[in-house]
């Protein structure tokens, strides 16, 4: 089935092939913080220490905030398997996301699972480290935090003194009280997301969920909001660039005097370096590319909008995504997990 007017079909497979077949479509998106969220591990902000940007006057290390891959991609996958069962798609009874593995719905074949000896399968979308543009110490701020109790105080209760009048007792708040470093709102994290050998479902399935995930991080019911702007794809037969040398090529295209500000980076000025960036670093590329980047990426968005934005459409992709997820289950994923085990006998049967 064709969703897609904008874009020929020929960067698309007609079904989920079980071998690599050169074909990859990749999703430039650029983070935008819109809270304090968390990007940590072991307590603190993950960062790293490397070149400012690539020309030789900025190869100066500085330290950046770091967002591992599995805290791009796993959001974005529970965004879609959210919507799967949403439209009665997955149970949650058939298929819980690190406990039980359906394997044969668009979540399992496109983003991969392992289940031990019962199966696995290599996941379609490759998601690398995002790296903040700014330095760290521009891009996070620490926050002490506090428990106040229902009187709306951090006195753990009111006590009576002789007289009868209440007094209000400060307890030991100390248990009560943390500190912790957030990550600033308008912090921006280039990230290129890489979808293998994409059907036209599969690659709107993935768009769709870029396109619906807002809350990245830890505590995300509380805080992490962040919005993925996307600039454009590109349709190769390779890998493309990474998300640090994304980085720090619009680093190298931002005025010193605004980089190195305590004020947060235009919205508009970051969009526009991100494009003239990636296009620069395409021309150094050594595969055969396609780009649909700014104004030629537009029409395919608006399509894209209006698809994911209709309940009938939306329902539709979602079927033929599903279709060709268990069209694949039954050639490839059932066929190795009922496979006996080189030492296990086949059972007797009747002569």
């Amino acid at each position: 089935m064709t969703f897609l007017k904008s874009i020929d079909s020929k960067f698309f497979h007609n079904e989920i092939p079980y071998k690599p077949m050169g074909k990859y479509v990749h999703f430039l998106t650029v983070r935008v913080t819109e809270s304090y969220p968390l990007f940590q591990t072991d307590g603190e902000l993950n960062k790293a220490r490397v070149s400012a940007g690539i020309k030789d006057e900025n190869k100066i290390p500085i330290s950046r905030l770091a967002m591992f891959k599995r805290k791009q991609s796993t959001p974005e996958r529970l965004i879609g398997r959210e919507l799967l069962r949403n439209y009665g798609f997955m149970t949650a009874e058939e298929c819980e996301y690190n406990v039980k593995f359906a394997m044969n719905n668009p979540d399992c074949i496109i983003y991969g699972f392992a289940i031990g000896d019962s199966g696995s399968e290599k996941s379609k979308v490759v998601v690398d480290t995002a790296f903040s543009i700014t330095p760290f110490d521009e891009s996070n701020e620490n926050f002490t935090l506090n428990a106040p109790y229902e009187n709306g105080t951090m006195a753990s209760k009111g006590e009576k003194k002789a007289d009868g009048k209440l007094d209000t007792v400060i307890g030991d708040t100390t248990s009560r009280i943390n500190s912790q470093d957030h990550i600033r709102p308008q912090v921006f994290f280039p990230s290129i997301v890489t979808l293998k050998d994409p059907t036209e479902a599969g690659f709107l399935y993935v768009f769709n969920n870029l396109l619906r995930t807002r809350h990245y991080g830890a505590q995300t019911t509380r805080t992490g909001r962040l919005r993925n702007e996307l600039i454009g794809v590109v349709f190769a037969d390779g890998e493309i660039t990474s998300n640090l040398r994304w980085t720090q090529a619009i680093y190298d295209l931002i005025p010193a005097d605004i980089i190195q500000s305590i004020d947060p980076l235009s919205e508009d000025l970051v969009m526009a370096k991100a494009k003239e960036a990636i296009t620069d670093l395409l021309k150094e590329e050594f595969v055969v590319h396609h780009d649909f980047i700014g104004e030629t990426f537009q029409p395919l968005l608006k399509e894209v909008r209006a698809i994911t934005s209709s309940e009938t459409s939306i329902q539709t992709v979602l079927k033929a995504a599903d279709d060709e997820a268990k069209a694949y289950a039954v050639k490839h994923i059932k066929s190795k997990v009922e496979k006996p085990k080189a030492d296990e006998k086949p059972k007797a049967g009747k002569k």
